[in-house]
């Protein structure tokens, strides 16, 4: 009998003694470890959402609509600038987080494949390596993937460092994993989240594509863009071959987006205002958590753009963490994200702004 995948502890569960003690301040925690959205939902997509698709009693499709497919394609060119993206090269998905997770395993993954990740990464690009009994490698920057990779996950602006990847370091990636025939899949899901002068680049703009999408699948998340991590609506395009084997496969699972939630997300992303607005709110709070933490002492790396600032006081992360706990401020230990994390700590922006007004308070010296 074949045993199942042998997975890490979820992380963020270690951290309830720390979030215990920041829970003790007077006036209350400010939870900055998680990149979980406050805002509102934007007024067009709870309609959309409550609109004629929530009384629709069939299945949806689990391709989604063809208009739902052609808005978010449309919207890839309007934003950002890629090639005409091929609305049949469109697939809704239950939020990015599941699709990564699963992604190694729906590509026909397993012993003997080669998962590469950044140094730095999201902790759920491992996850689907080892659920689908594939290999993980960390590469550092520029370091080309080994042989028998099949996957290489690329990730701008970052989780967890906001750094923003230039065009050309993008096309060095693409390129290298073409060269061994690697699928490369680039989490974009804080895209939206940057502006210049650090505008972060798709894998699908032709300057890092180089005008072909062969090999190449772009994820896209409207959880933080548009507040809507509660719905579960995401997507990835790029290589038509490679989206028509994920539908495949999640058309005999049932991995369908609910209908509703379809609606949702075609007005999400035919309407550019509501993710302007987003970001600017976001930057705001990003320029005044960094001057905060360096007022406290902290170095900020990076943190360019996306929901997140990437800080050390060069010593163990996990010291950090309790520091800042002390003074009613919850943040992630960077060694959730990788052994080059251990002396840094992830501060989400993802606070109402009187809770990020109270984390600035704390942290700026009298």
């Amino acid at each position: 009998m074949q045993r199942a995948a042998v997975l890490p502890d979820f992380p963020w569960d270690s951290l309830a003694g720390d979030k215990e003690l920041a829970g003790r301040h007077p006036d209350g925690i400010v939870d900055l470890s998680v990149g979980t959205p406050v805002d509102p939902v934007p007024d067009i997509v709870r309609a959309a959402l409550a609109g004629p698709a929530a009384d629709e009693p069939g299945y949806p499709t689990t391709h989604g609509p063809a208009e739902l497919r052609q808005a978010v394609a449309d919207s890839l060119v309007r934003r950002f600038g890629v090639a005409p993206v091929d609305p049949a090269a469109v697939l809704p998905t239950i939020g990015s987080k599941e699709l990564v997770a699963w992604l190694p395993t729906l590509l026909g993954l397993g012993r003997g494949d080669i998962v590469a990740v950044p140094e730095l990464a999201y902790p759920t690009y491992e996850v689907g390596a080892l659920l689908a009994g594939a290999t993980v490698v960390r590469l550092a920057d520029g370091e080309p993937p080994p042989p028998g990779t099949r996957l290489v996950w690329l990730n701008s602006p970052s989780n967890p460092t906001g750094r923003v990847l230039s065009a050309a370091a993008l096309r060095e990636a693409v390129d290298a994993a073409r060269g061994i025939g690697a699928t490369v899949a680039s989490d974009e899901c804080y895209l939206a989240l940057s502006a210049p002068p650090h505008q972060a680049i798709s894998v699908l703009h032709p300057d890092v594509s180089g005008g072909r999408n062969e090999g190449l699948l772009a994820v896209h998340s409207l959880s933080k863009s548009s507040n809507l991590a509660g719905y579960r609506a995401a997507f990835v395009a790029g290589d038509p071959s490679l989206v028509a084997a994920l539908l495949e496969v999640r058309k005999h699972a049932g991995m369908i987006v609910p209908r509703p939630v379809q609606a949702a997300m075609q007005a999400a992303v035919s309407d550019d205002a509501h993710v302007a607005a987003q970001t600017a709110v976001y930057d705001r709070r990003r320029a005044r958590l960094r001057t905060a933490l360096e007022a406290a002492g902290l170095r900020v790396d990076h943190s360019e753009a996306g929901l997140y600032l990437w800080a050390t006081a060069c010593r163990p992360s996990r010291l950090t963490v309790r520091d800042l706990a002390t003074q009613g401020v919850l943040v992630a230990p960077g060694e959730f994200y990788g052994p080059a994390g251990v002396q840094h700590v992830r501060v989400a922006v993802t606070a109402s702004d009187e809770r990020i007004d109270a984390a600035v308070s704390r942290l700026t010296p009298a």
